[in-house]
């Protein structure tokens, strides 16, 4: 291998990067998986939160869709949960804010 230039790539050890040891009640299930509920646009969002591992460290990216046209209303990037304006990155409720900007947009323009 070293012949060749190539090593191997070690996994890094399992990291537990959810605390559930706390007081909060889980956010109510308000969809109650009827996904074919939404008839129209900007009747029904679903959002989700997932976090990334890069080179450089965690990535969390925020998103926010629509049910009907299953389209990407909001999103937002940053580099820890913490709200922070630096450097362009958007907390998880400016993506809320964007999709809200964005139907409002929209309606405006056909309605």
């Amino acid at each position: 291998m070293r012949t060749h230039g190539i090593q191997a790539h070690r996994r890094r050890p399992f990291r537990k990067t959810t605390d559930s040891n706390h007081a909060f009640p889980p956010a109510p299930n308000l969809s109650a998986r009827q996904f074919a509920s939404a008839v129209a646009p900007n009747q029904v969002w679903l959002a989700d939160m997932t976090y990334i591992a890069t080179g450089e460290g965690w990535l969390y990216l925020a998103v926010v869709l629509d049910l009907f046209s299953r389209k990407v209303v909001g999103w937002a990037m940053a580099l820890n949960t913490r709200p922070r304006k630096t450097l362009g990155w958007k907390t998880p409720a400016e993506a809320f804010d964007e999709a809200l900007l964005s139907a409002h947009t929209n309606v405006a323009t056909t309605g």
